[in-house]
């Protein structure tokens, strides 16, 4: 079993995280005629809570939120090809809704292209088709905040 890690991200790391991304994500934009844009990634990094996901000190892949008094919001969790289908997408998925659950925010909400696998991830999560918008469906997990 491998072990995981989240460190805050730092400058150096969007040049991985870009890269990253585009290789994920790129077969999802061709299929549904969509542009991959370097300089959008870029901005919209530069305004969000980005983690670092490490496996023994090796970047595995990261996520990306943002928050409003609704909801936490996975922006991105991209796991490297080499990492995935090992537990990865899965930790990473607990440790955001811990945060979650921490700043007693009142659901977890994600966008996820419709055909992308990573939904059956989602599902098992507790997250649960809520709309859907072209080629994407909104998913929510509504965040229980008892304290006990």
């Amino acid at each position: 079993m491998k072990m995981f890690e989240l460190r805050p991200a730092v400058p150096e790391d969007l040049s991985f995280a870009r890269d990253l991304t585009c290789r994920n994500m790129l077969p999802y934009y061709i299929k549904h005629d969509l542009l991959w844009q370097d300089e959008a990634f870029d901005v919209a990094w530069a305004g969000r809570d980005n983690q670092m996901i490490l496996s023994n000190g090796v970047l595995a892949g990261f996520f990306s939120l943002s928050r409003d008094a609704r909801a936490l919001y996975i922006r991105e969790l991209q796991i490297d090809q080499g990492f995935q289908r090992v537990g990865a997408g899965s930790w990473a998925i607990d440790q955001v809704i811990a945060i979650t659950q921490r700043e007693r925010r009142p659901a977890l909400r994600l966008t996820v292209f419709e055909n992308n696998p990573a939904r059956n991830l989602y599902e098992r999560k507790g997250l649960a088709v809520v709309g859907k918008d072209e080629c994407f469906l909104r998913m929510q997990r509504d965040i229980s905040t008892h304290v006990l």
